[in-house]
């Protein structure tokens, strides 16, 4: 039937009908809106609440009514939605969902000093954690605070529906104990699901203290967020994100405190770790890449909402002192490179970000006031929600209304509330008693429609999630998901393209051009690493699976041809700083036998191998022996091996720039890059990195 069209008469009139006909419905066809999300329906999850059949669709009856409410209708717009559930919210409910605070497993008594070990299981922890020393300056609280509620308790009673999981256990179990905790909200009058947080879990990191980083996890394992930015590879960060958001939303996470944009402009501030790096454009890039991967161009059913922080910027301390602690509660910027500092927040906010994070730090000797960034509103809301353009959450840092409150300490903690809210912050973290903020409610001091608007962009972003249709994971899945050999695989590479030649005077490297005639070249490979728990900061390295076939690995430096030795330097942790006490850099002060690794160096062809979490200062033992240097970011054996024997040629980039001497660092401008400080500042610069 078709071809004999084609050789219809032009002027034929019966079948040129037909054929404009069917060309008509063939441009209507693929012209014609196609259905949306709003007409298609959704995977519904539910344990508990009845399903109402409406025009042959099916929608969640989430407050128990027997009809269905705008809000449940997931047909209508978000904010159609949004507005509707806020009108049946009490004022109570309101503000508990104003606060996020941490959550435990049953078992989970890791934040309580001298409990007995459990077993961590999927099960509720029901037991309050109270503190009534801040757990920084370990000075009394004026009031003991609930940092934690039994988890029921919290729900029910504090109508909590935010929560911050650190738990470190396994998939299955973190996964059961996702529904578990969904079942309980889905339970309750207006059935608002829970959305649950987490710091970084994919990363190799060296301080893996709470609110930093979980540390080592059951998830894929990639470079730190340095050697990230060191691997000079954006496609393959963008694949970074959109993994670890396929593992995370697996889980049950959906929401992410992550991830920094600060700058490490000022070297001895101590979480450069959890940075891109000192250019402001290079972690503006990497930032629309995180963003992204873990988004998508916007939130949706398989999304995992990211919080960057810390605004506008933590990096440039005064010495380096972080706000966590009250000498470390000014910022300054000597250089005059403010704006410098925002590049990065722009680009998440232009690549939508969820949330930003404002630090607990005041500005000094700029034109805004010198009040802590939750409080300050020439910073948030005239800066990042007018200038900046930002419509998203404001997620306060934890504790700024009980143990950070930088230049509002005269207020009391119903002002603060009021103080910060009106500057902006639409949720508070530490906290998981809404007592006090609802008093500063009942008060007068903030007005219930103010407080709406808050509960509209959380209730937002819940909405754009999918989390009322279905915020249950499938617990097989999520097991067949995190930490994949598919996705460790990708991992892999992106360790070997992190780590950075710096040095290769001696043209030892790689180890592969030694071996001759078959001859295996005879490897001494040492870690030095005092975490403060070990006796012996020494461990020499032998792989048991060695598939380096012209490496053998011996147990004496006598019996080696070549010594690869791998540093870790270490300040501790972040949370152990003491007042009064400088940050230094140099390797004597960060936990390395100098003389030592000197030792080394001076007896036989040497490999030094430095793991950067911040800008060490290795003058000294940069000598004529140290000719080979190769710098690492949290990597693993396997990815170094590789470099430094030629399997894979080393492609990495310094994130930042190492100053050359303890002086460089004395004279240093906290906000100024270490590529743009000049003069006799850097020894390794920023964008640095050798080949083969």
């Amino acid at each position: 039937m078709a071809k004999q069209y084609f050789k219809i008469p032009l002027f034929d009139k019966t079948k040129t009908k037909v054929v404009a006909g069917l060309l008509i419905f063939v441009l209507w066809a693929f012209t014609s809106p196609k259905d949306t999300a709003s007409d298609t329906q959704p995977i519904l999850g539910f344990r508990s609440v009845e399903i109402l059949k409406v025009d042959g669709l099916q929608f969640k009856d989430l407050n128990k009514n027997g009809k269905l409410d705008a809000y449940e209708d997931w047909r209508l717009p978000t904010d159609t939605r949004v507005k509707d559930l806020i009108s049946q919210m009490s004022l109570e409910e309101k503000v508990g969902f104003m606060l996020i605070s941490t959550t435990r497993l049953k078992g989970d008594w890791s934040f309580e000093q001298n409990a007995p070990k459990e077993e961590i299981t999927s099960g509720f922890n029901e037991k309050d954690l109270v503190q009534s020393t801040n757990m920084f300056s370990r000075k009394p609280l004026p009031y003991p605070m609930l940092s934690a509620a039994g988890t029921t308790k919290g729900v029910v009673e504090n109508h909590l529906r935010h929560f911050i999981l650190r738990a470190n256990t396994a998939t299955k179990t973190i996964a059961e104990w996702s529904n578990n905790l969904q079942a309980l909200c889905e339970s309750q009058r207006l059935g608002i699901p829970a959305i649950v947080a987490s710091n970084p879990r994919n990363h190799i990191t060296v301080d893996a203290s709470i609110g930093l980083s979980v540390g080592t996890t059951t998830f894929s394992r990639w470079p730190g967020e340095l050697g990230l930015a060191a691997m000079h590879d954006l496609k393959l960060t963008r694949e970074f994100a959109e993994i670890a958001g396929k593992e995370w939303s697996a889980i049950g996470l959906r929401k992410a405190y992550m991830y920094m944009a600060d700058l490490a402009t000022e070297p001895r501030w101590q979480r450069i770790e959890g940075t891109f790096g000192e250019d402001a454009d290079w972690a503006a890039d990497m930032m629309r890449e995180v963003v992204l991967g873990f988004q998508g161009k916007k939130l949706g059913n398989q999304s995992v909402a990211l919080t960057t922080k810390h605004f506008p910027g933590g990096g440039p301390q005064v010495e380096g002192h972080d706000p966590h602690f009250v000498w470390g509660q000014d910022q300054h910027y000597p250089g005059n490179m403010f704006d410098y500092h925002l590049k990065p927040f722009q680009a998440a906010i232009d690549a939508g970000t969820s949330s930003i994070m404002p630090y607990y730090a005041k500005p000094i000797g700029t034109k805004y006031e010198a009040l802590a960034f939750a409080y300050n509103k020439s910073i948030i809301k005239d800066l990042l929600r007018g200038k900046m353009g930002f419509k998203g959450i404001i997620n306060s840092d934890t504790g700024p209304i009980e143990m950070m409150p930088w230049g509002v300490e005269n207020l009391s903690i119903l002002e603060r509330y009021q103080k910060a809210i009106d500057c902006g912050v639409d949720i508070f973290s530490g906290s998981a008693d809404p007592a006090l903020l609802l008093e500063t409610v009942k008060k007068g001091m903030v007005s219930e429609t103010r407080i709406n608007e808050s509960v509209a962009r959380l209730l937002r972003e819940k909405f754009e999630l999918g989390l009322f249709e279905n915020p249950y994971v499938d617990v097989e899945k999520a097991v067949n998901t995190v930490g994949n050999a598919e996705f460790q695989k990708k991992a892999d590479l992106a360790h070997r393209k992190s780590i950075v030649l710096l040095r290769n005077n001696g043209q030892v490297l790689p180890l592969s051009n030694l071996s001759k005639n078959g001859q295996k070249t005879k490897v001494y490979f040492e870690s030095f690493y005092d975490n403060g728990r070990t006796k012996n900061p020494i461990t020499v390295i032998k792989p048991q699976n060695n598939q380096w076939s012209n490496l053998e690995f011996v147990e004496t430096k006598e019996a080696a041809d070549v010594i690869l030795l791998w540093l870790t330097p270490n300040m501790g942790s972040l949370f152990n700083t003491k007042e009064g006490e400088a940050i230094e850099l140099e390797l004597s002060k960060s936990k390395i036998d100098v003389a030592h690794v000197k030792a080394l160096t001076e007896e036989k062809p040497t490999i030094v191998v430095i793991n950067y979490t911040s800008p060490w200062v290795i003058s000294e033992i940069d000598d004529a022996n140290l000719k080979t240097v190769l710098a690492t970011f949290g990597t693993t054996q396997d990815a170094l091996l590789d470099v430094v024997n030629g399997n894979f040629k080393p492609t990495g980039k310094m994130p930042f720039t190492t100053p050359k001497s303890r002086q460089a660092v004395l004279d240093n401008k906290s906000d100024v890059p270490g590529h743009k400080k000049g003069g006799d500042y850097g020894l390794f610069k920023f964008g640095e990195g050798l080949t083969y």
